[in-house]
């Protein structure tokens, strides 16, 4: 077996072991890119195009990851032991998969051991992008107001030490202020979470967390630092030790932390930086000026089918993505929520058919291959539902449409949050908000039936609309009478 290692990369290639290394001299980059949130969707998506842009010869971008979590830790020895190379696997449904290894990544800096330390590196003035994929739960924001929260502890302590940062707001914040006082240019900041205006939010957060510290400082950032919007979509599991495994006993290669994707990879780009930025269209990223229709598309349509689809699932007895789908109740039960409830919300695409794009992710979800799991796209359902689905249902109360299979996912919610499954088994609750949640479901088996819609932060007012909660109550009191599989024949009128 050989190990990753910048030594060892033209024997792994020589040996035909992957399909490609990078062709780019390594050592001569220099990070201008500081990426928070360094997980397998990063490196399978932003990095792996940046590495593909490297090797056509543009070779001014390079990103350094920023770790700002305990487990952040064992993610940066494990990337510098092998000079941050990793493996990434792509697969189709038809099981060819596409090897390579991936060399876009050339630094990683764990803030907790030195804040003041990670604060110097992003003022540096080499550092010109400052991007982000720190999940739906990372913008610290009320998910009703969409103000910034600042109660949150972590957010409290940075306030109260600014010198000494712990979060992401507080990092880059004291970054862009060392650089306004020593007449560097600041860098932009791009989020790539799946957060409908992404940038919006993220610009809204920053500045929130500068006016609490400095006015000017904030208004500085309101006028000189930019944040574009993205779309981002390639579907990516956490690694696995299978996932170690086959890349040791398949291709010969020691490799503590490979990623392991699907074969569609897709980011759609708002044109809009400070200064400069990697030629991302070269390598297939849509750099267009209006990110809404696309980012709005993704939302509803791909990631709401993923809330549609675990909580039946998981309740069927279902721990892989692509059995689930297959179950044809739980595919028409997609298919139908995307075309009677998603798409006549959407705004207009001229260059996609989005028929085609609903058949298209029946397609992904049941790509065998990828090996994604339901729990995963069960878990942090408080960041989801509320930024997903819910735009979908009060869109349709506004305008007068259909709402009902909407209001059935949510009932799939509520039953799943009991923390029972149907068999009596205990259910692993992942969630920011669990002990809310816990608390909201065990409500709804007492008196209150409609306890887990009265949380405004997650549903609004919509706990007063009978057209959303007649459907609702109707799929929960299946759900615990009948089932998920009987609760499907029912709604879909099987």
């Amino acid at each position: 077996m050989v190990k990753l290692n910048q030594a060892n990369l033209q024997t792994i290639k020589d040996e035909g072991r992957v399909s490609s290394i990078p062709t780019y001299d390594r050592a001569s980059l220099k990070p201008s890119i500081v990426h928070f949130g360094v997980g397998s969707f990063h490196r399978a998506h932003q990095a792996r195009y940046l590495d593909e842009l490297l090797n056509t010869g543009e070779t001014d971008f390079a990103i350094a990851g920023m770790g700002i979590m305990p487990h952040d830790q064992k993610m940066r020895d494990v990337l510098q032991e092998q000079d941050y190379l990793y493996t990434l696997i792509s697969r189709d449904s038809e099981g060819n998969e596409d090897v390579r290894v991936i060399g876009s990544i050339v630094d990683y800096i764990w803030t907790p051991e030195d804040p003041v330390a990670a604060v110097e590196y992003l003022a540096q003035e080499a550092i010109k992008i400052v991007s982000l994929t720190v999940t739906e739960g990372g913008y610290n924001f009320n998910q009703v107001t969409h103000e910034y929260d600042l109660t949150t502890p972590a957010v409290v302590e940075d306030l109260k030490d600014p010198e000494h940062p712990r979060t992401v707001f507080g990092l880059v914040v004291a970054a862009l202020k060392l650089r306004r006082e020593r007449g560097i240019p600041p860098f932009t900041v791009m989020s790539c979470d799946n957060i409908q205006a992404n940038g919006e939010l993220a610009a809204k957060m920053f500045t929130a967390h500068a006016r609490e510290l400095d006015p000017e400082l904030a208004g500085w950032i309101e006028q000189n630092v930019f944040f574009p919007n993205s779309m981002v979509d390639r579907i990516t599991p956490a690694t696995t030790d299978e996932d170690r495994s086959y890349v040791a006993t398949h291709l010969g290669i020691e490799d503590g932390w490979p990623v392991v994707t699907e074969d569609f990879i897709q980011w759609v780009l708002e044109d809009r930086f400070v200064d400069g930025r990697p030629s991302y269209e070269k390598v297939g990223v849509q750099v267009v000026d209006n990110v809404e229709p696309y980012e709005k598309l993704k939302l509803r349509m791909l990631n709401s089918s993923h809330q549609g689809l675990c909580y039946f699932g998981y309740l069927a007895g279902y721990h892989y993505v692509h059995d689930a789908v297959n179950n044809p109740l739980i595919q028409e039960l997609l298919l139908r929520y995307m075309r009677e409830e998603a798409m006549p919300t959407l705004d207009e695409l001229p260059d996609t058919d989005v028929e085609q794009y609903a058949q298209t992710l029946i397609e992904r979800f049941t790509n065998e291959a990828v090996k994604d799991t339901v729990p995963r796209l069960c878990a942090e359902s408080s960041d989801r539902i509320p930024k997903w689905l819910m735009p979908v249902v009060l869109d349709n109360l506004k305008d007068g449409g259909k709402v009902a299979l909407s209001a059935a996912i949510v009932a799939s919610w509520a039953r799943y949050a009991e923390a029972k499954d149907e068999q009596g088994e205990p259910i692993d609750i992942v969630d920011n908000a669990k002990e809310k949640v816990l608390v909201a479901a065990q409500a709804q088996l007492g008196d209150d039936e409609l306890a887990f819609l009265r949380d405004r932060d997650f549903f609004g007012d919509v706990v007063n609309d009978e057209r959303f909660t007649a459907p609702y109550l109707e799929t929960l009191r299946s759900l615990h009478e009948v089932g998920s599989i009987k609760t499907l024949e029912k709604i879909l009128g099987k």
